[in-house]
């Protein structure tokens, strides 16, 4: 079994930023990838970034290509997304997840992950 627990967000405004942080406890040797998506109201959960847990090789939406950077400290069991040069349209619940193997499937899909966060707002003013 693997836990998440997210925070850092918070009420930002337009160009500034956020650190978040995905706390990972449990069974972590069991995770191949971490993964941060977003939901906003109405919508549909997104895909924002996904990490490697050994390798540390890294994928970006294109949406937040250059602005947002994930990584990893695997001493600490824990993922940060770091949200640069936010925008509106950022604003989102933001979830951390982590996938289960031999489960298989692409890093951008969240039937990839078996395991979810409980969200972390953040809310972008203009």
């Amino acid at each position: 079994q693997v836990q998440l627990a997210e925070s850092g967000g918070g009420l930002v405004q337009a160009g500034g930023s956020l650190r978040l942080s995905c706390a990972v406890a449990g069974r972590t040797v069991s995770i191949t990838t971490l993964g941060w998506f977003r939901q906003a109201p109405g919508k549909e959960r997104e895909f924002v970034a996904a990490i490697r847990w050994s390798a540390g090789s890294t994928y970006y939406a294109d949406s937040v290509k250059g602005r947002f950077i994930i990584s990893r400290d695997n001493a600490k069991n824990t993922v940060y997304l770091q949200v640069n040069s936010l925008k509106p349209e950022d604003t989102a619940v933001y979830y951390c997840a982590a996938d289960r193997p031999p489960r298989t499937g692409v890093y951008y899909s969240p039937a990839l992950y078996a395991y979810w966060g409980q969200g972390t707002q953040v809310t972008v003013s203009s």
